[in-house]
């Protein structure tokens, strides 16, 4: 069966937007489609089904069927969620990167390469994906939190930021939580990874303890930080995110 005909996890590139009719990731075939893209790519598979990536798509699609990817955050699988997270990031690459850095000639997306391919100065520009550190700060059963004025729904995260070049993961940790809180931290140690396509990053999950210090939010990064008791939590981050899965594991090494 060709791949027209079998069906697979459609991710359309409709300006920055996905495609999501009945506020679903669609799973048909490519040959049901009413519209056409100027690219097709399979990013992966999700137990067993091609995740496929159209970008350009030439399309006149209602304005209500096409959305952003935090969307679908708590509607996937982890998995499926970052194959489509990183069709976002392709997409992100050929509009940010569309012309050359070497020669400033106007670049093409090679499809086999995954990267944008300059023809004048023969030069790939693979996609840019920035490393950042999250990071759950506990104190016993006390857990430090803390809001973003993007957050208009009053939900609280834990702490992150870009790592700065020449600083090593744990350097940033401890220097965001300063930065960010006022507060030092100790035992900073590893727990897991998540790539993050907002637009194009890759978060890197810690625990830590706290050192010392009194909080001091950042006013210009943060609208509040403090610590909050484990068993009385505001509301967090949503399943499925890193920021989630570390306040987690924190509420749980706290009652183990």
């Amino acid at each position: 069966m060709s791949q027209n005909q079998q069906a697979v996890y459609v991710c359309a590139i409709v300006e920055g937007k996905l495609w999501l009719p009945n506020a679903q990731l669609p799973c048909m075939p490519l040959s049901r489609l009413s519209f056409s893209a100027s690219d097709t790519l399979v990013v992966g598979h999700y137990q067993g089904v091609p995740v496929v990536g159209l970008f350009n798509c030439n399309s006149m699609l209602p304005v209500d069927e096409l959305a952003g990817l935090r969307d679908l955050l708590a509607l996937l699988p982890a998995p499926l969620f970052a194959l489509v997270g990183r069709v976002v990031q392709l997409d992100v690459m050929r509009q940010q990167q569309a012309f050359c850095g070497r020669c400033g000639q106007r670049a093409g997306f090679d499809v086999k390469a995954v990267a944008m391919w300059c023809e004048h100065c023969h030069r790939f520009d693979y996609p840019r994906v920035s490393p950042c550190v999250i990071v759950a700060v506990r104190d016993g059963k006390r857990l430090l939190l803390a809001q973003h004025p993007r957050h208009k729904t009053g939900m609280y995260t834990v702490i992150a930021g870009f790592v700065e070049p020449g600083e090593t993961l744990e350097q940033c940790v401890a220097r965001e939580v300063k930065e960010e809180t006022g507060l030092s931290v100790t035992n900073i140690r590893y727990m897991e990874s998540q790539p993050w396509a907002f637009p194009s990053n890759v978060m890197m999950g810690f625990l830590a303890d706290y050192a010392g210090g009194d909080v001091k939010p950042d006013y210009e990064e943060l609208t509040d930080a403090q610590w909050f008791d484990m068993d009385r939590l505001p509301p967090v981050a949503p399943e499925g995110t890193i920021a989630r899965r570390l306040i987690n594991a924190s509420c749980a090494l706290a009652r183990s």
